[in-house]
């Protein structure tokens, strides 16, 4: 064993810039930090502020450099970029892969909206009217139906260009407990095999009319249970330590975690991080922060995308401080939602790869373009010697 503890940073919908298979998910010429790193310069007369990540080499992602960013000639981390390979490009299906369990099956999309076969069994179990049934951006869902639901207490169905089922209700209209009930219930509608879907998400949100609606924290996400065992799994089965922050929990339906913490923002999930960095423990930490691809990507918010991020790299930098010697740090990203992009919708992305630790010998080590993003869950499972289920290349000779 190399490292005592592995903590993984997810930032969320961070891509690097359009994978190989861009076309087929309508994403040819997206890039998530890239873009986002020319707004700053552009439009704001700034670079980007990302000291911690430039240490790391984050502008290597990019291969003719990222934007008024840094390019140190020897950054204190190893960096690269991982490819999805998955067939889905939604949150699941990056987190999964990442936990050696890439998505090779298809999943179902309802672009023109859910069959009434199926809202059917919907009204009938909460005893509720259905609005909307179409793809729709979260925050204008609730602005163009929020106040109908205010009037007739039914439930806000909607979807998006991913594999999911979203239910939006008010808070004081639908009590959260309503809402998780009739959530757990809509995913048992859609677990297959006639109807095979990501997930089910419950949306609630708070206000008194569409003009200040708002989304809250209370955000749940009902996963697909997974299909095989995961790197979690195999870690838990040999005795170590797996830690859920955010809702890496939520998307493998809590299977191989130990415990969780859920996070009401990307600050608040950054506490958690400290705090079980405090602790002492032997395992994984599987770290989600949100923020970037809900609150701002999918409402393509490029300032309010950078702003968030340049605050996630300040608290990264006391998580690099507070480090131990037998610590691994790994920073990634499970899919791209270019904020400067058409539509609303996630774009198929390669992801950053950086790794740290204080112990590190092989500083600035190039960890070139992975074939899958399993390779970071391999990496995991051979440094506690763990065996795998043959998904991924280990990296860990080119981290230590």
């Amino acid at each position: 064993m190399r490292y005592q503890r592995i903590l993984v940073i997810v930032i969320d919908s961070i891509g690097v810039g359009f994978a190989p298979d861009a076309d087929r998910y309508k994403s040819a010429g997206a890039d998530t930090l890239g873009h986002m790193a020319e707004y700053f310069e552009r439009e704001l007369g700034r670079p980007l502020n990302i000291p911690s990540m430039a240490q790391l080499g984050v502008a290597y992602t990019h291969p003719g450099g990222l934007a008024g960013v840094p390019a140190p000639q020897a950054p204190r981390g190893a960096h690269g970029r991982m490819q999805v390979i998955s067939l889905g490009n939604d949150s699941l299906d990056g987190h999964w892969e990442m936990m050696c369990l890439p998505t090779r099956f298809h999943v179902d999309y309802f672009p023109e909206g859910f069959p009434e076969e199926l809202l059917d069994k919907l009204r009938a179990f909460s005893g509720r009217g259905i609005l909307c049934n179409k793809p729709y951006s979260g925050t204008q869902v609730i602005y163009d139906y929020g106040e109908e639901q205010l009037r007739t207490g039914d439930l806000i169905v909607y979807t998006s260009g991913d594999s999911v089922l979203q239910i939006a209700a008010h808070e004081d209209v639908i009590p959260l407990d309503e809402l998780y009930r009739i959530c757990e219930y809509a995913r048992t509608l859609i677990n297959g095999p006639k109807i095979t879907m990501g997930r089910v998400i419950a949306r609630p949100y708070v206000g008194t009319c569409k003009e200040d609606f708002q989304r809250t924290a209370n955000r749940h996400d009902y996963g697909l249970m997974p299909t095989g065992p995961t790197a979690l799994t195999m870690l838990q089965d040999a005795g170590y330590d797996v830690i859920s922050v955010g809702k890496t929990w939520d998307l493998f339906c809590g299977q191989g975690f130990d415990r969780t913490y859920h996070n009401e923002s990307n600050m608040d999930g950054m506490d958690h991080v400290d705090e079980v960095m405090s602790q002492d423990w032997r395992g994984l930490c599987f770290t989600n922060l949100v923020d970037f691809d809900a609150v701002y990507g999918h409402r393509r918010n490029a300032r309010g995308d950078g702003e968030a991020l340049e605050a996630f790299d300040e608290r990264l930098a006391r998580v690099m401080d507070a480090m131990r010697p037998d610590d691994l740090l790994m920073v990634t990203a499970d899919h791209g939602n270019d904020p400067t992009y058409t539509g609303t919708d996630h774009t198929r992305e390669l992801v950053p790869l950086l790794a740290w630790s204080p112990s590190m010998a092989a500083h600035g080590t190039d960890l070139g373009l992975r074939s899958t993003c399993s390779d970071l869950g391999a990496t995991v499972l051979d440094n506690f010697g763990v065996s795998g289920n043959g998904e991924g290349e280990s990296f860990l000779n080119l981290v230590s």
